[in-house]
């Protein structure tokens, strides 16, 4: 017996209408293509399914067992049909989200809370992008957006503009260098960098300033906290490297100082990097909203 699903509804629809014509209303077709219908489910079945000397319209024991078989199945066909609806028009779907900075974990918390607030329907994960080639991750389709200060020119991958920011050196008010008006590479050589437990390649003070001018400090402790860091910092164990708006948005002491890296500063932008196909989704939309919202809180800080 082959069954469809406009078999289920037209079962459904004659029981609660009690008749062929309000069914056949219901169901936008014609009365004489649902007795059709009706007549070529029965043969398929070889039983009756209504007591047609009934008035209304009633099933049979035969019909019943359809109706209960309908009420089961439609329920979810329609909420199957409603989800791939939202997933299509964007209101639903996944966001899977890697980050190539490790500080933004802190930044990207309240966007998230906003986000999910209003879009409960998205399954937000987050994976930590130095952990794996992020950008990569995303041409595969394994993530659906990447946090990265490093654009690069990828097939089918635009980077949105989130936000700049700036690298400042962060030190005790007793270390030597906290008097100096701004810090150079060659500042490094004797001082203990307290930096994330990432490459180095990924780090704003190696990347922009020391590798280029191939110094190295003296010695490299890894911490994850950043208020771990800081207060590191404020005891005078090491120096370290932040953007401007974690020492702001952490506000753990007053015993360091920030100082910007070298003479001109070195300014880094953040973006979203997403798939060109994903942008216009309103969920993806709506998130680099949020993220630009809270990027301007923590620069009014």
């Amino acid at each position: 017996m082959h069954i469809e699903f406009r078999h289920l509804r037209t079962i459904k629809a004659i029981h609660e209408a009690g008749g062929l014509a309000r069914a056949a209303e219901q169901l936008n077709i014609t009365q004489s293509a649902l007795s059709h219908q009706i007549k070529g489910l029965e043969e398929q079945a070889g039983v009756e399914l209504f007591l047609r000397r009934s008035k209304p319209m009633k099933l049979s024991p035969a019909g019943l067992r359809l109706l209960r078989l309908a009420e089961q199945v439609l329920p979810q066909v329609e909420a199957a049909q409603a989800e791939f609806s939202n997933l299509r028009e964007g209101h639903a779907g996944r966001m899977h989200i890697a980050i190539e900075c490790h500080a933004c974990f802190e930044w990207l918390f309240p966007v998230l809370e906003a986000f999910r607030k209003s879009w409960s329907d998205v399954d937000v994960d987050i994976r930590p992008g130095l952990a794996f080639d992020a950008l990569p991750a995303l041409q595969k389709e394994e993530v659906d957006l990447v946090v990265s200060s490093d654009p690069d020119t990828l097939p089918g991958i635009e980077f949105i503009e989130l936000f700049d920011y700036r690298p400042v050196f962060v030190a005790s008010s007793q270390n030597p260098l906290a008097v100096k008006p701004y810090i150079d590479a060659e500042d490094f050589k004797d001082q203990t960098l307290i930096t994330y437990p990432v490459e180095k390649s990924r780090l704003d003070v190696f990347s922009q300033l020391l590798t280029p001018a191939g110094v190295e400090p003296a010695s490299i402790r890894q911490v994850e906290l950043t208020a771990v860091i800081l207060l590191l910092v404020a005891s005078n164990r090491g120096v370290s490297v932040l953007p401007d708006w974690v020492v702001r948005e952490v506000k753990y002491s007053s015993d360091y100082v920030t100082r910007p890296l070298t003479a001109e500063g070195i300014t880094r932008r953040l973006y979203a990097a997403v798939r060109s196909e994903d942008r216009e989704k309103p969920y993806m939309q709506e998130l680099i909203r949020l993220a630009k919202v809270e990027a301007r809180k923590l620069q009014q800080q």
